[in-house]
């Protein structure tokens, strides 16, 4: 099934940053047709950055290294927040140590984590000096379990990232394999990637890197703002043939496109609405998960484990954040409208609003069906698209049968701030600057719903003091 591949590649105008998206897919396609996937045949994916792939077994036979404190036989059959509580009572060489030789619970833990909630309180019950020698001993976990405070995901992420470079550069010095090098420099280049994204230019948002997994092609996401003290949190989720190594910068500086709409916004309604004095934003550049290539785009498999990865994120930022939870958007686009849509059906996690855009499809039926508060489901339709009204994974969200709210994307002026806005064109100039797509995904996102324009009449008079 290539109705999403070749329609896409031939959709035209897709200006600014989409541009570089798609001359990647192009890329992508050809490649991922004629060779399998390196990452496949490693099951450990990047094994030089977390020692070499045991089994369950081999690794029972090697627990000899850690504390007498507790048994040490017991600890390769533990798992999730019940390993990280002994790990705590070791001192940080042996949390090192043991997490070299025990791979596979460290994957394990990557791949199915613990619940954000069970994490949280398993850290507020460590003291302070356990959590950091956590966090120094075993970064490659510490940043990923949604629940820890961000600040020391952040510099665990960070940490663990210089070591990771450090280590690829090294074995690619010291004259490894043709194979082992060709490896090495693929994934040297996407830590690469990361580093770049965490860049940023004077006057920039703060940036913090709240995801970092460099097993296979890698996940990361990439936080615009301060997400500790954001009164509103938009998370970006992108579709398929996005990967760290060719998307995640381009991804962040659309992320900090939105929020400097937001910013924008927020300032412009603050003029007359004293709530939204000193209020502010943050976006999430998200690539959680491993997106579809052209051999498994036809399946609901990387669907199923982006909603499982992607609900976890955000019950992290409620935990943490619990007492004070800011207001969370999914923007997601393409399939990864359909993995968000599979989780809010579940019914596991609630957002307060949701938006739709270049969407393949939905396992649900019904906006109705999904987790939302105050049925704020939005959904974005542009011309030339080829992917909307498929609904080749179940129903269309920009059906009337569906429920969504329409939002515009067809470009116009604005009658508020009086801007000429361009519209979306083909299925990637959803993000494109100075769009109505791209204000009315920060409108959604800043719980200006009223103000988001639908392409009808009533557009001519929403005004601010309409919607207040």
């Amino acid at each position: 099934m290539l109705f999403d591949v070749t329609a896409i590649l031939n959709s035209g105008a897709l200006g600014g940053v989409a541009e570089a998206f798609v001359a990647h897919e192009m890329n992508q396609l050809v490649s991922h047709v004629s060779a399998a996937d390196p990452s496949v045949q490693d099951p450990s994916g990047i094994s030089s950055l977390i020692g070499p792939y045991l089994t369950p077994e081999q690794e029972t036979g090697s627990a000899t290294i850690l504390s007498s404190a507790v048994d040490p036989s017991m600890l390769p059959k533990l798992g999730g927040t019940a390993l990280l509580n002994e790990l705590a009572l070791f001192p940080s060489s042996q949390i090192s140590s043991y997490l070299i030789h025990h791979p596979f619970q460290v994957n394990q833990m990557l791949s199915d984590p613990p619940s954000a909630r069970s994490v949280a309180s398993m850290w507020s019950m460590l003291s302070v000096s356990s959590q950091k020698a956590l966090a120094k001993s075993a970064p490659q976990l510490v940043g990923n379990l949604d629940g820890v405070p961000f600040d020391m995901r952040d510099a665990a992420n960070r940490r663990f990232l210089r070591q990771s470079i450090a280590t690829l550069e090294a074995s690619i010095e010291s004259g490894a394999g043709r194979a082992t090098l060709v490896e090495d420099r693929h994934h040297l280049d996407i830590l690469k990637q990361v580093q770049r994204t965490l860049k940023r230019s004077a006057g920039d948002p703060p940036r913090q890197l709240l995801t970092f997994d460099p097993r296979g092609e890698a996940r990361a996401a990439v936080v615009v703002g301060n997400l500790e003290t954001a009164d509103y949190v938009s998370y970006l989720v992108p579709g398929m043939f996005f990967t760290v190594q060719g998307q995640m910068y381009d991804w962040t500086v659309i992320a900090q496109d939105l929020y400097k709409e937001q910013t924008s916004w927020i300032k412009l309604l603050a003029k007359s609405d004293t709530t939204m004095v000193g209020k502010t934003s943050a976006t999430v550049s998200w690539i959680g998960y491993t997106t579809p290539g052209a051999l498994d785009i036809g399946s609901l498999d990387r669907a199923n484990e982006g909603a499982r990865l992607l609900g976890n994120a955000v019950q992290g930022i409620q935990t943490v954040r619990e007492g004070s939870e800011p207001y969370v958007t999914l923007v997601t686009h393409s399939y990864g409208s359909t993995a968000a849509m599979i989780e809010l059906a579940k019914g596991g996690v609630t957002v307060d609003a949701l938006a739709i855009v270049g969407s393949p499809g939905s396992a649900t039926q019904s906006a109705a069906r999904l987790s939302v508060r105050n049925d704020n489901v939005y959904v974005g339709e542009a011309a030339w698209d080829p992917v909307v009204n498929t609904a080749f994974y179940g129903s269309d969200p920009g059906s009337p049968s569906f429920g969504a709210k329409k939002m515009s994307v067809a470009g116009g002026v604005d009658v508020i701030t009086r801007k000429d806005l361009a519209p979306a064109i083909g299925h990637l100039g959803y993000f494109d600057a100075d769009t109505e797509a791209m204000r009315n995904l920060a409108l959604i996102g800043i719980d200006e719903g009223p103000l988001v324009t639908n392409g009808t009449l009533a557009d001519a008079s929403r005004t601010i003091a309409s919607a207040r």
